[in-house]
């Protein structure tokens, strides 16, 4: 198995967002899904394209 794990501040830097913004909305369970190992927690790069593929729209009206 070779998935490249991302830390919060990398996945936050593919993203674009602040890392607090990232930490935010993985307490409020949204965002992209991440792993837990043990106390760290990492990011998997299908994960992210994932996420960002559902955040897909064709109008700022269309509704998620």
């Amino acid at each position: 198995m070779k998935t490249k794990l991302h830390t919060t501040e990398e996945t936050a830097k593919i993203l674009g967002i602040q890392k607090n913004t990232l930490e935010g909305w993985r307490t409020r369970g949204v965002g992209p899904k991440f792993r837990k190992i043990g106390s760290l927690v990492r990011y998997t790069e299908g994960d992210v394209e994932d996420y960002l593929a559902a955040q897909t729209r064709r109008s700022t009206s269309e509704v998620a």
